[in-house]
């Protein structure tokens, strides 16, 4: 859905043909999620038969074959997109938190071992990031702000993922104390062992 309406934005400005599309869109967002020259085609020729783009009758004057141009209606969805927020109701799977939610319902797979490992890569990210970000120049072009914002958004995802691994890992060894607890309250013959006899008292013994 993202390339999708992307791709509409884009066509909002001027028509456009595959090639300018993508060099467009890795442009405006520093190359962060690079498209292939036939996801591009796919995701228009759906547009199209959505009604939402048309071929350029006469041939685009940047030179680039089979120009696409938005219809009324793509219009109507560019502007519906900017004015709609982006739903969150609906997550969009998370490899990650799809990995540890099994990790922690399976017996045999080491939940430390894990969770240090994707620390160590979440950490070696954020260094990337913020020695890119230290590279953009202090007055910004347009298209650097478009980049520097994209590193802000990798930034500030890479340190809420650092931070909610150390709370997985602090739940987890929660819950493994928890466990123990419970398991030596339940060990056999732990509930049956007679009181020890209690040294008699002075005035017992009178």
């Amino acid at each position: 859905m993202s390339v999708r309406n992307g791709l509409v934005a884009l066509l909002a400005e001027r028509p456009m043909g595959v090639y300018e599309l993508r060099k467009e869109f890795d442009a405006r967002t520093g190359g962060t999620w690079p498209l292939n020259i036939g996801q591009v085609y796919t995701t228009v020729q759906r547009l199209v038969r959505d009604g939402l783009v048309e071929p350029v009758p006469e041939e685009y004057e940047a030179g680039d074959v089979d120009p696409y141009r938005l219809t009324r209606a793509g219009y109507d969805e560019a502007e519906s997109w900017w004015r709609r927020p982006v739903d969150r109701a609906t997550p969009t799977r998370d490899e990650l938190a799809i990995k540890l939610a099994l990790a922690v319902t399976s017996p045999d797979v080491d939940v430390a071992a894990v969770v240090h490992a994707q620390r160590v890569e979440s950490m070696r990210a954020l260094r990337d990031y913020t020695r890119l970000k230290a590279r953009l120049p202090e007055r910004p072009s347009s298209g650097d702000l478009a980049w520097s914002l994209v590193l802000d958004s990798l930034v500030f995802a890479a340190e809420a993922e650092v931070r909610w691994l150390d709370h997985v890992e602090a739940a987890v060894a929660r819950a493994e104390l928890a466990h123990g607890a419970s398991a030596s309250d339940d060990s056999p013959g732990a509930s049956d062992t007679p009181p020890v006899p209690r040294p008699a008292t002075s005035r017992t013994r009178r």
